[in-house]
């Protein structure tokens, strides 16, 4: 575990914060090393029917995503506000990218996205008995919902289509969860 001897904040975005830390690593030397803060987040793997079915259809969405370079297969997710709590994030990306409210919200697993250069944490969920009501989306966000079964968005995931790793970890979270209930 590396010491925190010094931290300077060399960018702050809309989003993420870039701090320049100065830390004592594990053997005694001492470096610098550039972090990305971010507030963390929340992503939901909709079921759309009974996830204890044989074959059971889950809601995705299809997202705009300028860092890269197009159109990406996710599942509904987005940062937490100050002093949100992670299932309530979990239940706001749902309404505002889908529609959609659950009648219950499963916790997965939560995941360090990139920790050699990230504090980033993204807390994933499974939200099951959904409501379709009206979407609301942000001003920056393009989004298209698709539906499909687990096993083919399983399938995506192994050929290298749905390439995002928030959503290809929870969907096999989220199949695992299934397997064992």
């Amino acid at each position: 575990m590396s010491d925190l001897i010094s931290s300077r904040t060399i960018h702050q975005g809309k989003v993420i914060r870039v701090d320049e830390d100065q830390v004592r690593f594990p053997n005694g030397t001492t470096g610098a090393l550039d972090i990305v803060r971010h507030p963390g987040a929340s992503a939901v793997v909709p079921f759309l029917s009974d996830p204890a079915g044989n074959d059971p259809t889950i809601l995705l969405i299809r997202q705009y995503r300028h860092a890269a370079g197009g159109w990406l297969l996710e599942i509904p997710a987005g940062r937490l506000e100050p002093g949100e709590t992670p299932d309530a994030c979990a239940h706001r990306e749902l309404l505002e990218e889908t529609g959609c409210t659950c009648e219950r919200l499963v916790s997965l697993t939560t995941i360090l996205t990139t920790p050699g250069f990230s504090d980033e944490r993204i807390h994933l969920f499974a939200a099951i008995g959904l409501t379709h009501g009206a979407v609301r989306h942000d001003v920056d966000e393009f989004i298209e919902p698709e539906a499909m079964r687990l096993v083919e968005a399983l399938e995506k995931v192994k050929s290298g289509e749905i390439q995002d790793a928030k959503s290809a970890l929870a969907m096999l979270f989220a199949a695992g969860f299934l397997a064992n209930r």
